[in-house]
Formats: C-alpha cells, structure tokens, sequence
C-alpha cells in the first residue's frame, strides 16, 4: 500500500512527497482506518515502527479550522525532548495546512508556553506535569479538544506521572477519541484503558519482543569499563562507516566518565546528555548529533524513547540495561526507516542474567563475536567492579542470664558522704553563745 491508497489531503500528501516517504510502515496502515472511523485505540508498538505518524496522520487529516483557534488535538508524552520532536513532526506534516502547533513541557519558561498559548494553538503537545499547571491557570483551554494522544503511556507511569495522567483525563471533554501508544501493556495500562476509554480496539504492529529486523546485533565479551572505553576506541578509529554513533550507559556520573575519556580522543566530536544537564545542553547536544556536528552522543535511558535522530549508523549498549524492554528501545534508535542499522553490546560476567533475559524477551541470541588480538586490556578497575571482601563475622557468646552477677557494687567511702545542707545561724549560736548579725553600714 501507498500514501496515495490512504484517504489523505492533498496537503498531507505533499509534505509526505517532500519528506521522500511512499509505503506506510505496518503501524500506520494498520492504524489508520480504525482512527479515521473514530473508535478508541491501542497501538502496540516498539520504537523505531514510525508510531508518531500512525497517529499524527489520521488526526491532522481530521482537524477542522477553527476561528477560535482552541486546541482540538492534545498529545501528551513523557519527555521534553519527545516534546520538540513531535512538534517539529507536525509543523512537517502540516507544511501546506493552516495550523498552528505549540508544546508545552516542564523546564521551559511558563509565561512564554502561556504567550503562546494564547496566540493560538490546534495542537499542543506536552508533558503531564507542565500540562496539569497550565490548565489549572487557566491559560490551557481544554473544551474543544476532541482527540487525545497518551504516547509511551508505559514509560509514563513508569516515570511517576500517573496522578498527573489521571487529573488530564478528568479536565478534558467526556466526548473525545482516546488514542493510547505505548512498547508493552501493563496492568497498570490496562487499568487506565478500562476507566477512561471506551471499548478501545487493540492494534499490534510488532511485539515488543521482537527484534528489528533491519538492525545487525552482536556482542563482545568485556572484563571491566576501561577495556571497554579502549574497544570503543579502536572501534570508532578502524571504522569510518560508524558515521552517527548513540551510546548507551547505566548512569549520569558514568555518562560524564565516558564522555571524558572519549573527548581526549574526539575533541569536539562528543555530546552527553542525561537528566543532570540543563535543559539548553540537552537540546543543543540533541541538535548538534542530529546536525552531525557531534560524531557521537552518550544518553542514558530517560532518551532511549524520546529521541528520534535520522540515520544512526550505531547504537553501543555501553552498559546492558537491567530491564530487557530498555533494551529493544535503546537499538530501536537505529535501522529506522527500512534502514539498516548496526546494534553492538559489551558484555561483563556480571551481565550473563540480564542478557539472558533480553534474549528470552527477543527470543534471539545476541552473535558473540572475539575480542581483536590487539585490543588492551586494562587491569584498573572503578571502584564499583573491584570485587567485593566480605569479612567473617564471629559471634560472641554472652553469659546465660543466671550466672550475671548484681548489677551494683560497695560505694567507697569517700563517695559515701551526702551533701547536708549547713545551718549557719546555729554553727553562730554554737560558738559564740548567742546570734551574730551583720549591722547595717553607716
């Protein structure tokens, strides 16, 4: 199936011309009929499936102008950076439509996103927590909403923001089109589906077990972090095709550590990026990675969903996650749009169960492959690896209760003395016979 066989605007189809997409992806088409009838629906999805336009399509395609110019299309996300992404993704698919869209997230400045929203907005994308704010004030109106959007509604809750979901489905319209994207459906997703949408039909484009099948994966085996920073070294120096590289790491202060080692070797050529960095550093490192600026950029997993860069040659898990799913986000960053792409894991002894466990999720071994004969191995060691001494605790045994002795002892005698309270006028009378008084001065 084509975009043209879709029952599109000639303006959608025009921005998707000049965009160079033909076929829709599986999500799409599959998604497309059943929002356009107006039911409720979950779409089942993993990263890299191009969910954005399964739903960004239908509802643009749906809109109607409106002179009031109040929002008719909310699309909450978790992230910020998700946040930009989407916006940019319907100022592209709206290129030839007169519409305006605006989002709001948590960082940014409040009177600014208030500005704009007063200007004006058909779609407003946003973060729960900003999003809750500017509704109380006043300055979001929610009345003439008609569709709502929940993307990466799992990694939403997982986030903390169920209270906030709830408090946004409870202000907008009871006549509305839920529209619910999300890798995996849990209970607690399930749960929100059956208060809040309305018999919502189940769409699945690919299991979130799945692997990509566009994306190459294999592993090396790595005793410790510096013969991993040394291997990704000579990596990035003997491969030139490692073009536009996404690394992978467990933790912020890890992310810093690596990104000093490897900026002595790429100076200039390396971004970082976490939840510790400034809301303008991260945006500006995401810019510069997608510019190509920056060769390569170190995340940790609060942007293996929210970041959607094109043409990521290589994705490095670093570190492998301890929840298997992180894992199929993380390589989804790459092989995106029928590209290839190339998934590379560096392995300790103390990963063996987590890789298990990926590996039963995609039900998939991860290629194995050798060391080179020339890679160094580092004997230093992060305080985290060195291993663990563990002393032996020897119990000391105290007396049965009945052999204890009293709990006193004899005061010495110098410590038997009690304080007496002297009476003086008498100590007078005793020596002189008769009471002594001061006279009063003349």
């Amino acid at each position: 199936m084509t975009f043209e066989e879709l029952n599109l605007t000639k303006p959608l189809l025009n921005a998707i011309a000049d965009l160079g997409y033909s076929k829709p992806t599986t999500i799409q088409e599959k998604v497309f009929s059943v929002m356009m009838s107006g039911q409720d629906v979950c779409g089942i999805a993993q990263t890299g499936t191009g969910k954005t336009f399964a739903y960004l399509l239908p509802t643009l395609r749906q809109l109607q102008f409106s002179k009031d110019r109040l929002p008719q299309l909310l699309i909450v996300v978790p992230t910020r950076e998700l946040v930009v992404q989407v916006v940019e993704e319907v100022r592209k698919l709206a290129a030839y439509m007169t519409l305006e869209a605006v989002g709001v997230y948590g960082g940014g400045n409040i009177k600014v996103q208030m500005a704009e929203l007063k200007n004006g907005a058909d779609v407003v994308v946003a973060t729960p927590g900003r999003l809750v704010d500017l509704a109380m004030n006043g300055s979001l109106k929610t009345k003439a909403i008609k569709k709502l959007v929940i993307d990466e509604v799992d990694e939403m809750l997982n986030l903390g923001f169920r209270t906030q979901l709830k408090n946004i489905l409870d202000l907008l319209p009871q006549k509305r089109q839920n529209l619910l994207f999300s890798a995996t459906i849990t209970n607690e997703v399930e749960a929100l589906m059956q208060t809040y949408f309305n018999n919502p039909v189940r769409i699945e484009a690919a299991p979130v077990g799945t692997p990509l099948e566009n994306i190459e994966q294999r592993a090396y085996h790595v005793p410790n972090f510096y013969t991993k920073v040394n291997l990704l070294d000579m990596l990035l120096n003997e491969n030139p095709d490692m073009s536009k590289v996404l690394i992978f790491v467990a933790t912020k202060s890890l992310a810093d550590q690596l990104f000093g080692q490897l900026e002595f070797q790429f100076p200039g050529g390396i971004g970082v990026i976490h939840s510790n960095k400034e809301q303008n550093h991260r945006f500006n490192s995401v810019r510069q990675f997608h510019e190509g600026s920056y060769r390569v950029l170190i995340a940790t997993d609060i942007i293996s969903r929210g970041l959607d860069v094109a043409e990521v040659s290589h994705v490095f898990n670093f570190d492998i996650p301890e929840v298997p799913e992180n894992y199929i986000h993380r390589i989804g960053r790459t092989g995106r749009a029928d590209k290839k792409g190339v998934a590379i894991s560096f392995i300790t002894d103390n990963d063996a169960e987590l890789v298990e466990n990926i590996e039963s999720l995609m039900s998939y071994s991860i290629p194995v492959v050798p060391l080179p004969e020339t890679l160094k191995i580092s004997e230093i060691l992060l305080e985290f690896e060195k291993p663990k001494i563990f002393m032996k605790s020897i119990d000391v045994k105290l007396p049965k209760r009945g052999t204890v002795g009293a709990a006193f002892h004899e005061k010495i005698d110098k410590n038997k003395k009690v304080n007496v309270r002297r009476n003086h006028a008498e100590e007078k009378m005793k020596k002189y016979g008769r009471p002594i008084k001061r006279s009063g001065k003349k």
